[in-house]
């Protein structure tokens, strides 16, 4: 395990080491030309909680895994997340933490906002879309069911988001069928940060029959958060349970970060 705070000026190792590239420029690839590469990442406790109650946020992370965690965004075309996420945590989904470049080195690379959202929940008004309209963030795109309320769609159309149907089986989107809408959308690689049934739907795919994960970075905090907060159930037992194989481990600051690739 190697310990130490990431640099400011360059990403983390765990994340050039499990990600294969060597700068924060976002040039992955999958080797399934059928879909983006897909990391999910995530920060937990240590009772494998991910959330408070009903998806209520928790700041988890400290300074220096939060740091690694806008490197990884700048190193991706776009991040997904679930409304839920959207609607408790109304993140802004970009890399303010990162330090102030030089003019010459151009601006980071801001990744593009994704929401999942079956029926067009997301808020008009959220972070998301303020910033887009400001000039300070790209514009969100929320894949949603042909099913979505008419209104609801116009009305996120209007704030600036894009709207992309995608067919659902079962009342939910399909993960490979999400996937390659993104890749047709020309999307190389897509972050998942969750929430709780995001994170569980895409541990899912983590199998090798199906093949539609590519790494997991896993952030554990050295708290207990108890019986009121939010895991993930991944809901797989026996040969389902995707094997892993161990890429690195870091210590930043009091969280420990773990990186695997599915094998």
């Amino acid at each position: 395990m190697s310990s130490g705070s990431p640099s400011t000026t360059h990403p983390p190792v765990l994340l050039t080491s499990v990600l294969g590239l060597s700068g924060p420029s976002p040039t992955l690839k999958s080797d399934d030309l059928s879909r983006p590469f897909v990391t999910l990442t995530f920060a937990q406790s240590l009772d494998g909680k991910i959330a408070g109650r009903g998806g209520k946020q928790l700041i988890l992370s400290g300074k220096e895994s939060m740091l690694m965690t806008h490197w990884m965004r700048t190193m991706h075309d776009a991040i997904l997340i679930g409304i839920g996420t959207a609607l408790n945590d109304n993140p802004q989904l970009n890399t303010r933490h990162l330090p102030p470049r030089a003019a010459t080195e151009g601006r980071y690379h801001l990744p593009r906002p994704v929401i999942l959202d079956s029926h067009c929940r997301l808020k008009a008004d959220c972070k998301l879309l303020n910033n887009y309209n400001a000039g300070v963030g790209r514009r969100p795109w929320i894949i949603c069911s042909p099913a979505a309320p008419t209104l609801n769609r116009e009305a996120l159309e209007r704030a600036g988001a894009k709207i992309i149907e995608t067919e659902e089986t079962d009342g939910k989107i399909c993960i490979p069928t999400l996937l390659k809408v993104l890749k047709d959308l020309d999307v190389q690689s897509v972050m998942v940060e969750g929430g709780a049934s995001i994170i569980a739907s895409f541990l899912a795919q983590a199998h090798p029959a199906i093949g539609s994960l590519d790494a997991i970075i896993v952030t554990v905090a050295p708290v207990f958060v108890g019986d009121d907060g939010t895991g993930y159930g991944i809901g797989l037992s026996g040969d389902q349970i995707p094997q892993l194989q161990h890429v690195r481990t870091e210590l930043m600051g009091q969280d420990t970060v773990v990186a695997v690739k599915p094998r």
